[in-house]
């Protein structure tokens, strides 16, 4: 990590816990709070903003109201948050809420012969685009300030209008919280919280919206989700700690940092995940859609987060007379003018769910976190006006998987714990509108994308548990995908069974849960043709070495060791250097680790271990010379422990007592463990444990040049040894 890095970090993991403490305190349902954001950086604004609406306007499982009225169920949602971009014209916060809330009053629920009913809770409001008064003439800025000097009246508890029921947010860069705590006194005292974001202010001729934020967001195509979760499933620090845990006792000298590299099945595919629905081109046409040459920021009806989130996403390069830039402009102006005719709610959201799908779409051919946010918004929407739709169940799937693309998507990642749980919210809430015996296949795919984001979930809390509910998930899912109904995705969902196993078989019963991924995995081979599909049957092979690998280390080694060789020889059949070398790469370094141990066992004979030692050599230089040709690949295995190992093993050939190599034989074998070791030792100067590990084989080596090849081969090891070494080296000989 660079200097530069710091700051970042650091105000990543404040703006995290200030995020959380804003939106708890809305989330509270408290009365009459007026809180203050403050925040300098204005895309950072945007995203914090338009995540606290995605968040908190239609919160999950409040959207859907469970009640035993039936009349309670038919009535649409109502927002629990609302966004409003301040008049510049006319800048009073407390004029526009109370025109929002003319318009839109809280419907009315429960009401019956009997009684009169109730109101819905009126909605917290946020309030943005104060920033752009720096740019309004001085008279404007102070009619500002003289409103919130005039709105403590509506914050007294004296005060009997029907704002006092409801909460205000509002968002100001730090020049005008200096200016508010000047001139507008008796606002700043009604104050309930302050939130201060860090970030470097930006210029206001910069502030474009979201474009600049997102415009460099990596592309989300299908392949490259795919390929993100065949990465990003060989997370490091897993399989650090399994590995750390299958060290036999008696290898001693091989390294904590040892990794068996365990390739997790490409999960389900986007086109998996979300409901595959063909594009209908619906006619744009209708009453209003025409005037193409309206300013969508003139809008009145629709949220300004999801406006101006739409306008970030029209590509200014395609001519504007084609259907792409036209399409979602002319959905809103649509949806625009249906509000205004105050249609009725299943109108309002079939319009909505028309841009959440051309969206949904648009994320399949490859799209930016904007286009997320806006199918997140668009479905929302479309669930709050028509809760009764029967495309309910599959709007609250592609919401599940609209918020795990979103916590796979940078800059997203860091923060995905929010967004996988609600994922796993909306998938539960999916399911239980979906009957298993009428819609199967549906069923079957809602089960198995929750197994996936259970998967997530164990990475940030409770991961025994949580394997064990991706488990749970994964079997449901397999008790209606049957191998007949569709092989691949049946073998698909078996790998991922088998891979939730073997996670689990890190914490608890691991010779009982080793076997059942083993037995996942065959199951899954048995529907793959290795001739049809070469790489998801290599990929398969490698999880059952791996598994193998962690089963040899509770019984039968040897037998277990074996198998797994066998099937890593298998895949390699497969996985090729030409096909995939990266893949290939972490296969060769598996095989390589599984030959050591094997070497290394009690009962292997010398003859055999002087055997295995050169196997293992042999597959640890194929996985670094294929690592080097990889440039610019993000590797699933640490490649300073591989140097080690191939260290350790030409360290082990020579100090065993059935090696007869000539003394050129030995010093070429030790020479060789010293460079990589040292090569090692180079690029492990940040892992202070690592480093120091590192450089005990570097001693460990010349005292074996020492002992082999006497003085002359202790000078010879001496004079690789870069010179800055040397005093602490020759310290410990």
């Amino acid at each position: 990590m660079s200097v530069n890095d710091t700051p970042h970090n650091d105000n990543f993991a404040c703006n995290r816990q200030v995020y959380q403490r804003l939106k708890l305190a809305l989330s509270l349902g408290l009365r009459r709070q007026l809180f203050l954001a403050v925040c300098d950086d204005l895309h950072l604004r945007n995203q914090v903003a338009a995540r606290l609406h995605s968040t908190l306007a239609y919160p999950v499982g409040q959207v859907l109201y469970q009640s035993s009225n039936a009349q309670e169920n038919s009535t649409p949602a109502y927002p629990r948050l609302v966004t409003l971009r301040l008049h510049l014209n006319d800048p009073n916060p407390i004029v526009q809420i109370n025109q929002w809330l003319a318009n839109y009053p809280p419907p009315i629920v429960g009401a019956s012969k009997d009684t009169p009913g109730r109101p819905f809770p009126i909605p917290a409001f946020q309030i943005v685009g104060v920033e752009q008064l720096t740019k309004q003439p001085v008279a404007i800025q102070r009619l500002f300030l003289h409103y919130l000097r005039l709105s403590e009246q509506y914050f007294s508890p004296q005060e009997s209008s029907r704002f006092l029921e409801s909460n205000l947010l509002l968002w100001i860069p730090r020049p005008w919280l200096s200016a508010i705590k000047q001139s507008a006194p008796q606002f700043w005292r009604c104050r309930t919280g302050v939130f201060v974001f860090a970030g470097e202010p930006t210029p206001a001729t910069q502030n474009s919206g979201y474009r600049e934020r997102f415009s460099r967001s990596r592309s989300l195509d299908l392949e490259n989700v795919e390929q993100l979760i065949l990465d990003e499933s060989v997370n490091q620090a897993e399989l650090r700690t399994a590995a750390s845990e299958l060290n036999f006792q008696n290898n001693s000298d091989f390294p904590a940092g040892t990794q068996v590299h365990k390739t997790q099945e490409a999960s389900p595919s986007i086109g998996d995940f979300l409901k595959t629905v063909p594009q209908q081109q619906q006619s744009t046409n209708r009453s209003g859609s025409g005037n193409n040459n309206q300013s969508l920021a003139s809008l009145s009806h629709i949220s300004s987060e999801l406006t101006e989130l739409v306008i970030a996403t029209i590509n200014t390069n395609i001519a504007q007379d084609t259907e792409d830039y036209l399409q979602p402009q002319q959905i809103l102006l649509e949806i625009e003018e249906l509000h205004s005719q105050q249609v009725p709610g299943e109108i309002l959201a079939e319009a909505y769910h028309r841009l959440g799908t051309l969206y949904r779409l648009r994320i399949e051919q490859g799209s930016t976190l904007e286009n997320l946010m806006v199918a997140i918004i668009a479905y929302q929407e479309a669930i709050s006006y028509d809760e009764t739709s029967p495309q309910l169940p599959d709007i609250l799937n592609d919401l599940g998987t609209l918020y795990w693309m979103l916590y796979r998507t940078p800059p997203n990642s860091e923060e995905g714990l929010t967004y996988i749980e609600q994922a796993i919210e909306f998938y539960q809430l999916a399911l239980k509108m979906i009957s298993p015996q009428i819609h199967s296949e549906t069923y079957a795919r809602v089960q198995n994308n929750l197994g996936t984001a259970y998967g997530d979930l164990a990475r940030f809390s409770q991961p025994s548990e949580n394997w064990q509910q991706a488990i749970l998930a994964y079997s449901e899912a397999l008790s209606y995908r049957t191998a007949d109904m569709d092989s691949l995705k049946y073998a698909a969902c078996q790998n991922n069974l088998g891979t939730a196993y073997w996670h689990l078989g890190q914490y608890n019963q691991p010779i009982v849960h080793f076997k059942k991924a083993i037995a996942a995995y065959n199951e899954a081979l048995v529907h793959y043709n290795p001739e049809e599909e070469p790489l998801k049957y290599g990929m398969i092979q490698n999880n059952i070495g791996t598994a193998c690998w962690n089963l040899a280390q509770y019984e039968q080694p040897a037998q277990n060791l074996q198998l797994a060789i066998d099937v890593y020889s298998e895949a390699l059949k497969y996985r090729t250097p030409a096909n995939v070398p990266s893949a290939c790469a972490a296969t060769q370094n598996n095989l390589g680790t599984a030959y050591w141990h094997l070497a290394n066992l009690s009962q292997t004979t010398k003859e055999a271990r002087q055997k295995y030692l050169q196997l293992c050599i042999s597959a640890y230089e194929e996985a670094i010379a294929l690592a080097h040709s990889l440039s610019g690949i993000t590797l699933s295995f640490d490649l300073f422990a591989s140097y080690n190992n191939l260290g350790l093993a030409h360290y082990q050939l020579v100090i065993d007592k059935s090696f007869n190599g000539d003394r050129a034989t030995r010093s070429q074998h030790l020479e060789v463990a010293l460079d990589n070791h040292l090569q090692a030792l180079n690029g492990l100067i940040k892992q202070p444990e690592a480093y120091q590990i590192t450089f005990n084989y570097v001693v460990k080596t010349i005292r074996a040049f020492h002992n082999e090849l006497g003085i002359q081969g202790q000078n010879l090891a001496l004079s690789k040894v870069p010179s800055q070494l040397l005093p602490e080296i020759l310290s410990k000989l």
